[in-house]
């Protein structure tokens, strides 16, 4: 027997009361790099889980937003636009573009850098954020929509 023969036993046996709980929620957003706070929604699903430890997985349905983390306050919310507009112009050509005829490859590669999803763990059924650390659905589309928000928690 090696070594990871060893882990993956310990972990196994760790799993007999593993649940998985799949989720979802509605948010609306105004497009433009709108950013919106959803912990509130997670922790309440999470309560409502009744799970006491283990992983939250959230995930935006789409290729034109993401699912990030950031202190939500004023200054930061014009930041991060600020930014991304320097990496990433909004009004700059791009071949998405010319080939769908619309005006969202920008949208499409904010999401495709800051990604669609993330996980955090939780314990004594509370998520482990910082202090200042908000789950946060950004939407890059060049106009408003209902996101469709996929929340899994794996755990017991």
């Amino acid at each position: 027997m090696d070594s990871s023969e060893g882990v993956l036993r310990t972990a196994s046996a760790g799993l007999k009361s593993l649940k998985i709980l799949t989720e979802q929620i509605q948010i609306s957003s105004n497009g433009n790099c709108d950013i919106v706070d959803i912990t509130r929604e997670i922790r309440e699903l999470l309560h409502e889980s009744m799970l006491k430890k283990g992983s939250a997985n959230i995930s935006v349905v789409g290729s034109t937003a993401s699912i990030s983390t950031i202190e939500y306050e004023p200054g930061l919310k014009r930041d991060l636009p600020e930014l991304l507009d320097k990496l990433i112009p909004s009004a700059k050509r791009y071949h998405h573009n010319d080939t769908w005829g619309d005006h969202n490859g920008h949208a499409h590669l904010r999401s495709t850098i800051i990604g669609t999803s993330k996980s955090f763990p939780f314990i004594n059924g509370e998520l482990l954020l910082g202090t200042w650390q908000q789950i946060v659905l950004i939407d890059f589309d060049d106009r408003a929509r209902q996101r469709k928000i996929i929340v899994q928690f794996i755990g017991e």
